[in-house]
């Protein structure tokens, strides 16, 4: 797959922190997810571009 993302141990961690805080507001583990998912993704293609 080319949308992965090679995460540091530290990003992945800061991103389970993530994942963690939108389940504890009442989201579903699934969307939490998707949605940091997709802001990691997000995130490096902007640094991509810069």
């Amino acid at each position: 797959m080319s949308d992965l993302l090679g995460l540091t141990h530290e990003q992945q961690q800061q991103a389970v922190e993530r994942i963690q805080a939108l389940m504890a507001t009442g989201v579903k583990a699934d969307d939490a997810i998707k949605q940091v998912a997709q802001a990691l993704r997000d995130e490096a293609a902007q640094a991509a571009k810069n």
